[in-house]
């Protein structure tokens, strides 16, 4: 028997279209600025794009600690939905430690680093468990919103990153919405 409207694999694979067309357009973008430029940018021009790279990964991975403080909010509200959201919530995790990037401080000393990075206070969650899944699928619509618009000034090693993390989000939204058993 088949079933209608929309499945999981379905969405995963409009997810993955979407993130292999943002990727593209990204490659592109990045690709005519250069012709322009000629083909040996200077040194403070590969200083400058450092520290504008610097500068994304740090406000992307701000982006995804502050969903996993949500994350966080959500599974001690509603410890029955646990089992579901830790995969999704250490998946979070995962991204927010690649979008800190190479430049990340050394695991020798992760204590002064972490208490910077430390986001706002949790969120306020929802006392209806349903409810609370959607207030956190919609943070997770909005993150992969910035991580998209966010790939248009992205190196390509970035923008890839981005892309990927964006397509991650949208399908975690739609796991913590359509994919919601009853």
């Amino acid at each position: 028997m088949r079933r209608t409207g929309t499945t999981r694999r379905r969405a995963l694979g409009v997810t993955g279209a979407a993130a292999a067309g943002l990727l593209t357009s990204a490659c592109a973008e990045d690709s005519g600025p250069r012709g322009r430029e000629g083909s040996a940018p200077g040194a403070r021009s590969a200083a400058e794009s450092a520290a504008a790279e610097k500068v994304l990964r740090r406000n992307a991975a701000r982006t995804r600690r502050e969903l996993l403080a949500h994350y966080d909010a959500v599974i001690a509200a509603h410890p029955a939905a646990s089992d579901r959201l830790k995969p999704l919530r250490g998946a979070v995790a995962e991204q927010a430690d690649a979008l800190r990037g190479p430049a990340a401080p050394a695991p020798s000393s992760p204590s002064p680093s972490r208490s910077k990075a430390t986001p706002a206070p949790a969120p306020a969650v929802a006392p209806e468990r349903r409810t609370a899944l959607k207030e956190l699928a919609a943070a997770e619509r909005r993150c992969a919103d910035t991580h998209g618009a966010a790939l248009v000034g992205a190196p390509p090693e970035l923008a890839r990153l981005l892309a990927s993390v964006a397509a991650a989000g949208a399908a975690h939204a739609y796991l913590l919405t359509e994919g919601d058993p009853k």
